[in-house]
């Protein structure tokens, strides 16, 4: 990795640390995860830096893919909620999250906490991909919680947000080895439920895969619109603020019929546990550079 491409990776690392920061900052009973999101966004575009994906807010069941675009949440004491935030320096990606619980910490929370802090001391070149994953499946199972077994880490390409590999969350037995300068994201999950995750309904969060002709002028301007992402996901409430509501529906029923868009809906635990994240994105030396890490990490 030249010197150049790791200070793109370390500049989106810091914004990303700092964008959760100011989130996390405004979670609390009463607060809009819309708003929430909106603002961590803005920092992020106020920093230079690009949106790798989508800032999602994931609320107790919910594991991920959450974007209100729409609809609104109202959070409330007791709940427990996941921030994670992606920004992206010339295509290269810093991923980051993290949970909080309104009125206390928990043993859920600590859970996935400790489970990424005890992976990141395996992290080197070398290291397999299955003794990772067992690593973190048996700090989650020691509190008496769950991993999420069909949510993973992964690799951080450019402006390819999920690459391979994926990194587990249990025991795969799995003997691929990591390799000097990858670039991998980890990613724990914590249930109070069965462990795996559904997809459910009304997708917000979306990734243009193919390019195809349309006829509706108003879907030639939403897709316009959508290639300026670069193949990133983006969300349809960023759609509804450029385009409005109704346009933007028709024009993402008209992409979704001609096969060009991925739909990524909410994930749910399956036994509707709550479930906690945390997340750090790592460039695979001898001495790791976790580079997503803040001063309260």
């Amino acid at each position: 990795m030249d010197k150049e491409t790791l200070q793109k990776y370390e500049k989106a690392g810091s914004i990303a640390s700092q964008a959760l920061k100011r989130g996390l900052s405004m979670i609390k009973p009463g607060a809009s995860t819309k708003k929430i999101l909106d603002e961590t966004e803005a920092y992020i575009k106020s920093q230079g830096a690009g949106i790798a994906f989508p800032a999602q807010i994931a609320v107790n069941e919910v594991a991920a893919h959450y974007c209100p675009a729409e609809d609104d949440t109202i959070l409330k004491e007791g709940d427990t909620v996941k921030l994670d935030v992606g920004v992206h320096i010339d295509g290269y990606i810093a991923d980051t999250a993290k949970t909080i619980r309104l009125g206390g910490q928990d043993d859920l929370v600590k859970a996935s906490q400790d489970a990424l802090r005890e992976a990141l001391k395996k992290i080197s070149p070398g290291a397999m991909l299955g003794e990772i994953g067992k690593t973190i499946q048996e700090t989650i199972t020691s509190y008496g919680f769950a991993p999420i077994r069909n949510l993973s880490g992964h690799a951080l390409g450019r402006y390819e947000v999920h690459a391979k590999p994926t990194i587990p969350n249990i025991d795969t037995g799995d003997k691929t080895e990591l390799k000097e300068n990858q670039v991998v994201a980890i990613e724990p999950f914590a249930s109070k439920g069965a462990g795996i995750v559904y997809e459910s309904s009304n997708p917000t969060l979306f990734t243009l895969t193919a390019e195809k002709p349309v006829r509706s002028p108003l879907t030639r301007q939403v897709l316009q619109e959508i290639k300026k992402y670069k193949g990133l996901p983006f969300t349809s409430r960023w759609l509804y603020n450029e385009h409005g509501i109704g346009k933007t529906r028709f024009a993402l029923r008209e992409l979704k019929s001609h096969g060009m868009l991925q739909e990524h809906p909410p994930l749910l635990d399956k036994a509707r546990g709550v479930v906690s994240q945390a997340e750090h994105s790592v460039i695979i030396k001898d001495k790791p550079i976790i580079y997503t890490k803040g001063d309260n990490d």
